[in-house]
């Protein structure tokens, strides 16, 4: 503003003005539309661009028109390609004023005139709207507006990157703008691909920087312009945002998060992994994530099902490892891109969480944590056992546990009550003993899950045997541990009245599971087993078994059956 007011009083001191009617001395300028910023003002030796009307100020006849040749009016001030008029009405304008320029005869085209259009002693007045000021000696202008914190890293020559721009001239007139076509410009820097202010201009850049470059005409379009928007030496003023970048050369960038402790293993190719993410684009931008849709990522590694970067990066990860891959888009979605989800040339970033990983090899891990000194009887197939569990995914995420319940949870081991990675977890377990196992999906519920648990989940069991029950094989209600009497009737016929009535064969059965000689199926009513033996042994069903009924034949089914 004090330049301006500096300009005013210039020209204030030059302008004389008479009050008395009499021929005009020098030039007489009036300011009459002066904008609120003024960066530069004109000066000798610069180039400019503006419109005028020229008028007579006798009779107020327009003899020239720049609006009306549709052409704005191109000239170098100070060296005498002007009127000496003009030479001296235009000093100190600001780009977007006005002006009406009061000419004198002798200091425009004197007492001859010119081309039979100005008559000779002709006072001449024009109105004048500057629209561009540029210098032989101007460079690009950078101003940036705002820079992200942390900018690891800048723009340099062979980068390709992707940015959005406003375009417009000097005077405030847009020409172009990437938003209006709601896509990025995308290009290699500092190959000659860009006019060479803007590639200057977008040199040192972070992403997510925002800049003014402001370019001049010879280091624009110069003397031709561009098509209908860009007039020949127009200065170009760019309002840039840098929204990616990347170098062919470039690899991916992992930087580590978090890692769990006592991590004892890591993934390699052929493992299958199910990790959360999410996805952005370098300035931020999300354009997927598996947290939105509740569920993981699942896939085999280094086998070619993900992009080549995340193949790469997926390898030698922990469970419950936390990482942010950056990856170049010659790793990712190439020059494509992926519909309108990711643009072409892309660089995309994921955080990353590992949920769990197994390979198609793997067995159920079995960790003992606590034994009983005395280990003397351990579960195996067709014991009946009551245990403890606690069942979560590999993150720590709880799915089930038996403390919901009001006692402890009852299976037969063999029965096919429960997954495979379980029975075997159960296996060998001493009373008291507490296990943590592992169980791969192909243990447990497979690649479809089961409620609660999703798909290709591996679980993590914690286990406590709390009771266990010995007991037959299957299709046996009763075995013998060791030989059974010999003859077998008279043993059952406790009393000797040659007749054994059912609760006479009840007690000699219960005698035998007291003494340790025979086992009953465990978790079956014993009254309901033995009743069933009695049955089949009273063929007559009269209520009573007796010795004509357990021939040769007939006392080994009955050994069978028990």
């Amino acid at each position: 503003m004090d330049l301006m007011i500096m300009s005013v009083l210039f020209f204030l001191h030059v302008v004389t003005v008479k009050c008395n009617p009499g021929p005009l001395v020098d030039v007489v300028v009036d300011r009459y539309e002066i904008p609120k910023v003024c960066p530069r003002e004109v000066q000798t030796e610069d180039f400019i661009r503006y419109h005028f009307n020229g008028t007579f100020f006798a009779d107020g006849q327009k003899f020239d028109s720049s609006h009306d040749r549709g052409k704005a009016f191109i000239s170098q001030v100070g060296l005498g390609r002007l009127i000496t008029g003009m030479d001296r009405g235009l000093q100190g304008m600001c780009v977007n004023e006005r002006r009406r320029i009061t000419v004198p005869p002798h200091l425009a085209y004197g007492s001859i005139g010119t081309g039979g259009v100005i008559p000779a002693d002709a006072v001449l007045v024009y109105d004048v709207l500057l629209l561009d000021i540029w210098n032989a000696e101007d460079k690009v202008q950078i101003r940036t507006i705002n820079k992200p914190a942390g900018c690891k890293r800048t723009t340099v020559a062979s980068d390709f990157v992707r940015y959005h721009y406003n375009g417009t001239l000097l005077s405030g007139e847009a020409f172009d703008s990437s938003y209006s076509r709601n896509t990025t410009y995308d290009t290699y820097l500092g190959q000659g691909d860009l006019i060479k202010g803007m590639d200057e201009g977008l040199m040192g850049m972070c992403v997510g920087e925002r800049r003014i470059v402001i370019v001049p005409p010879f280091l624009a379009y110069g003397e031709n312009g561009s098509g209908t928007l860009v007039p020949p030496q127009a200065t170009l003023v760019f309002e840039v945002l840098l929204i990616d970048v990347f170098n062919p050369k470039d690899d991916l960038i992992v930087e580590v998060k978090e890692v769990p402790k006592g991590c004892t293993r890591r993934t390699v190719t052929g493992d299958y992994i199910r990790y959360h993410y999410n996805g952005t684009f370098q300035d931020g931008t999300a354009f997927d994530s598996s947290y939105q849709r509740n569920s993981t990522y699942n896939t085999y590694i280094g086998m070619g099902y993900v992009i080549r970067g995340m193949d790469k990066a997926l390898q030698g990860l922990c469970i419950g490892e936390k990482q942010r891959i950056t990856i170049p888009p010659h790793l990712a979605y190439g020059e494509e891109g992926v519909g309108d989800l990711i643009p072409g040339s892309a660089v995309l970033v994921f955080d990353i969480y590992v949920i769990d990983f197994h390979n198609p090899k793997d067995p159920v891990a079995v960790k003992v944590t606590h034994k009983p000194q005395e280990c003397n009887v351990t579960s195996e197939a067709d014991d009946l056992i009551q245990y403890r569990y606690n069942c979560s995914l590999m993150d720590g995420t709880l799915l089930y546990s038996s403390d919901q319940y009001n006692s402890p949870s009852t299976t037969t081991l063999g029965a096919k009550m429960v997954i495979l990675g379980l029975e075997e977890g159960l296996s060998g377990m001493c009373v008291g003993e507490r296990r943590e196992v592992v169980i791969p999906p192909h243990w447990g519920h497979g690649e479809n899950g089961a409620g609660g648990v999703p798909r290709s989940a591996v679980l993590f069991f914690e286990l406590e045997l709390v009771e266990l029950q010995k007991g037959v094989p299957e299709g046996y209600m009763f075995v013998w541990l060791g030989d059974g009497p010999d003859p077998l009737f008279p043993a059952m016929d406790l009393n000797g009245d040659k007749e054994v009535p059912l609760e006479e064969f009840s007690s000699f059965i219960m005698i035998q599971v007291k003494e340790g000689k025979g086992r009953l199926r465990p978790g079956v009513d014993a009254d309901s087993i033995i009743k069933d033996m009695f049955n089949n042994q009273d063929r007559n069903q009269d209520g009573k078994i007796v010795e004509d009924e357990m021939d040769e034949e007939s006392e080994q089914v009955i050994r069978d059956e028990l």
